[in-house]
C-alpha cells in the first residue's frame, strides 16, 4: 500500500487492519499482510522492491496534489515511473489498484499528470484497476488541504465564518467507501475502470447540513442517522471534534426527590443497555467503522481512554457518575474504560443501531498492547 499516512491509505490500512483483529479474535490466522509504505519510501529503491517481492497486490494512493503547476502534472507520472521500475526491476507481476481521479479527462495540470500516472501503471502489470474517485471525505481528512469537507467542518468547530461559493459543487464519497471498493478489486481479482457511486451536492448545502449537525450535536441532539451518508458525514464531523472538548457535561437536575439529566436524544433509534463493571476492570478495547457510540458514567469512577486506529497517542478522560458527563466514541478509534473505583461501575451504552450478531461491525484492538481484557 502506497501513500499510506494519507486520507485514503488510512481508511485502507485500517480497513485491513480490521479484518486481521476480527481473525485473531477468532483464534484465526491473519487474512492480510500489510506492507504500509509513505512518499519517502520513493526515495529508496530497496525498499520499495523489497515491498513489492512476493507481492499480491498493491493498493497505489501515493500521489501529488499539491505545489506548482509543473510539480503537480509530473509529480504523479514520476511515482507512477518509480513504481512500475520497481515491479520491472523485481519481476514483479502484481494487480496494481490505481487511485484515479475525476479530474483525469480534464486538460489542468493535475488532470493530465494523474491520467499520465495511469497510462504508466497500466503498461507496467497486466492487471490494472483505474478507480475514478470523486471529492473524497472522511475521519481524518486534513483541513485546509484540498479536502473542502474537512475545511468547512474545522471553520464549523472554530467559530470562523466559512467563505463558500454560492455556485459549488461536489460529488462526494467517504473515505472508507472509496478504500474499500479498492480493497474488494484486489480480493475479486476485478481489473478496469470504477467509478463507484458519489453523492452530488451543492457545496452551500454541505455547509447547511454541517451546521445543522453542529447545532444539534453541541445541544446533546443526534442528528438522524438512518442515512448511511448522513452517518458517515456525522461521523467525519464528530472526528475532528477531538481530543478537546470531551467529556461533555449534561445538564444536572437536582431537587428534594434526586437528580435527573437527558443521557441521550435524537439519532433516529438505536438500542440502549447497561453494564456493571468491578473495581480495576477494563471494557472495549475494540474500535468500530460506521458505529455511532455513546459512554456515560452513571455511578463510580472510570478513565474512557481512546486511541486512533494504528496511532500511539491515547487520549484519557476522566469520568465520574457524580457528575454525568457523556464521551462519545470516534469511529475508527480504540477505546476502552476502566473502573479506577473502589464499588462497581455502572455504565449506560447508547448505539445508533441495533447490534447485529452477523456484523458486529466490533472489531478487538486493545488501546494498550498490554492491557487485560
Amino acid at each position: 500500500m502506497t501513500g499510506a499516512t494519507g486520507l485514503l491509505g488510512w481508511h485502507a490500512h485500517a480497513r485491513l487492519h480490521a479484518a486481521n483483529c476480527l481473525a485473531q479474535f477468532k483464534g484465526q490466522a491473519i487474512p492480510y499482510e500489510i506492507v504500509a509504505l509513505d512518499r519517502i519510501a520513493f526515495n529508496n529503491p530497496d525498499q520499495l522492491r523489497a515491498a513489492l517481492t512476493k507481492a499480491y497486490a498493491v493498493l497505489h494512493f501515493a500521489g501529488v496534489n499539491r505545489g506548482s503547476e509543473e510539480e503537480v502534472e509530473a509529480g504523479n507520472p514520476a511515482i507512477a515511473a518509480q513504481l512500475a521500475e520497481a515491479c520491472q526491476a523485481v519481476d514483479a507481476t502484481v494487480h496494481i489498484i490505481y487511485a484515479n481521479s475525476t479530474h483525469a479527462v480534464t486538460e489542468t495540470p493535475y488532470g493530465r499528470g494523474k491520467r499520465r500516472a495511469g497510462e504508466i501503471l497500466s503498461a507496467a502489470t497486466p492487471y490494472f484497476t483505474s478507480i475514478v474517485l470523486p471529492h473524497i471525505f472522511g475521519e481524518g481528512a486534513r483541513p485546509f488541504y484540498n479536502n473542502v469537507t474537512a475545511t468547512l467542518i474545522q471553520q464549523i468547530l472554530t467559530d470562523e465564518a466559512p467563505s463558500v461559493n454560492p455556485d459549488g459543487k461536489v460529488r462526494l464519497l467517504h473515505a472508507g467507501s472509496a478504500a474499500q471498493t479498492a480493497i474488494d478489486a484486489a480480493i475479486t481479482g476485478t481489473t478496469g475502470e470504477l467509478a463507484p457511486e458519489a453523492r452530488p451536492m451543492a457545496v452551500p448545502d454541505l455547509l447547511a447540513q454541517l451546521q445543522k449537525f453542529h447545532s444539534l450535536y453541541s445541544n446533546n441532539i443526534f442528528p438522524d442517522l438512518s442515512e448511511s451518508f448522513d452517518c458517515a458525514l456525522f461521523n467525519s464531523y464528530r472526528a475532528a471534534s477531538y481530543p478537546n472538548g470531551w467529556p461533555r457535561p449534561l445538564c444536572l437536575n437536582r431537587d428534594e426527590r434526586g437528580a435527573l439529566f437527558e443521557a441521550v436524544k435524537g439519532g433516529g433509534g438505536g438500542q440502549t443497555f447497561l453494564s456493571t463493571t468491578r473495581p480495576g476492570v477494563t471494557r472495549g478495547n475494540h474500535f468500530h467503522l460506521n458505529k455511532v457510540e455513546r459512554f456515560l458514567v452513571v455511578q463510580g469512577e472510570a478513565i474512557i481512554r481512546i486511541r486512533k486506529v494504528l496511532s500511539d497517542e491515547v487520549w484519557e478522560y476522566s469520568v465520574s457518575g457524580d457528575t454525568p458527563a457523556a464521551v462519545d466514541m470516534p469511529t475508527l478509534h480504540t477505546h476502552s474504560i476502566t473502573n479506577t473505583g473502589d464499588t462497581d461501575l455502572l455504565t449506560l451504552f447508547w448505539t445508533h443501531d441495533l447490534f447485529d450478531p452477523t456484523s458486529p461491525d466490533t472489531f478487538a484492538d486493545k488501546v494498550f498492547c498490554n492491557e487485560k481484557t
